[in-house]
């Protein structure tokens, strides 16, 4: 087995999911990324943990999807019942076709998530990391060699996180004790939010792999202005492009996209807390250096931000601060590489995609 698996495995046994002796983890995996779910069962093996394995099939998935009724979605019990008895829960991507599900009708989409949404809160609180296996279908959508991808992955992930952790650190102080946060990329994203009694997190490792993000969540009610997600996104096998909303008030109160608006339409429709936005992002992974179509790494990439419409993180949220509740996330980029500026409480903070704390940030 190709030993760069093997370190994959070990990343997320031992740095990311902190798997202990005895400890119930779930894996959930599709068939293209077997070779690291029998990396994943050996490390869990060597440290005395009980997997369960849930292949993961998008045929299957469309299949059931397109002969099921909107009203009859309800939550799985049983599967809210293994979820709480778990202890970490280890989902690997890397399917055979990103676009299986794409002629799902948006309605059965949204009630689909509604009726998880339980389960999602319950595997919110356990020890959780998602992960991604190079495969053929990802490296061909990523415009890259099969080869080329993989090595792209693992640039990605087999790195030195402790160092990841210290540069990001810096970002986390500018923005944990920040009151406002505003974006601006070229002449079609201004937007401001309210950060104040939020706390910044330092992504290096514990929920996504590969991590390097900066993240917190806006107070509910206080985004305002518009922005332009101007990279694309694959949401239940739909591409969106060219994204744009309109917030007020904290509220998307219109919005637009270039391809797949119905898609938007029905992410913005999942539930009232779906129209407000759950988290902002900071990219910071260095090692991620093209778009490749997959959110897991692209927003992650160091010129760029993201913010997601839907629920927000809890830990960023500290108790008597408003939470905004959703039984979706969903995150969009905003390329920040030219024309556009980071502003934290009047201080602009990175330009063009250089922080204030790198090298060239006097020259961007």
């Amino acid at each position: 087995m190709d030993e760069r698996v093997r370190r994959h495995a070990e990343i997320l046994v031992e740095d990311c999911a902190q798997i202990q002796q005895g400890d119930m983890v779930q894996v959930s995996a599709s068939k293209q990324a077997d070779d690291l779910v029998v990396a994943l069962y050996e490390k869990l093996g060597e440290v005395g943990a009980r997997p369960s394995l849930n292949w993961s099939f998008g045929r299957a998935a469309r299949a059931y999807a397109l002969q099921m009724d909107e009203d009859d979605y309800v939550t799985k019990d049983h599967a809210l019942a293994a979820m709480e008895e778990t202890d970490a829960v280890i989902m690997v991507g890397g399917g055979s076709n990103a676009y299986e599900t794409s002629d799902v009708p948006p309605e059965k989409s949204q009630a689909g998530s509604r009726a998880h949404g339980p389960v999602l809160e319950e595997r919110l609180e356990k020890r959780w990391v998602i992960t991604q296996h190079p495969t053929p279908a990802a490296a061909q959508k990523a415009e890259m060699s099969t080869e080329g991808y993989a090595q792209f992955v693992y640039d990605a992930i087999n790195k030195d996180w402790d160092e990841q952790e210290a540069f990001q650190a810096q970002m986390v102080e500018i923005l944990d004790p920040a009151e406002e946060v505003r974006i601006v990329s070229g002449d079609t994203t201004d937007v401001k939010m309210s950060v104040a009694g939020m706390d910044a997190a330092n992504d290096c490792g514990d929920k996504n792999m590969p991590a390097g993000e900066v993240f917190t969540c806006p107070v509910p009610d206080s985004v305002n202005g518009e922005v332009l997600f101007d990279k694309p996104l694959i949401w239940q096998g739909n591409e969106i492009t060219g994204a744009s909303l309109e917030f007020e008030d904290g509220e998307v109160v219109d919005f637009a996209a270039e391809q797949n608006e119905p898609t938007l339409e029905g992410v913005l429709n999942t539930d009232e807390g779906s129209r407000r936005l759950g988290e902002l992002g900071i990219g910071m992974n260095r090692d991620i250096d093209r778009f490749t179509y997959n959110m897991l790494f692209d927003e992650k990439m160091g010129d760029t931000v993201h913010m997601a419409v839907g629920g927000a993180i809890e830990e960023c949220v500290p108790e008597g601060q408003p939470f905004n509740e959703s039984a979706t996330h969903v995150d969009m980029i905003v390329d920040m590489s030219e024309d556009s500026f980071i502003e934290v409480d009047g201080e602009v903070v990175q330009r063009d995609g250089t922080f204030i704390f790198e090298d060239g940030f006097e020259d961007a």
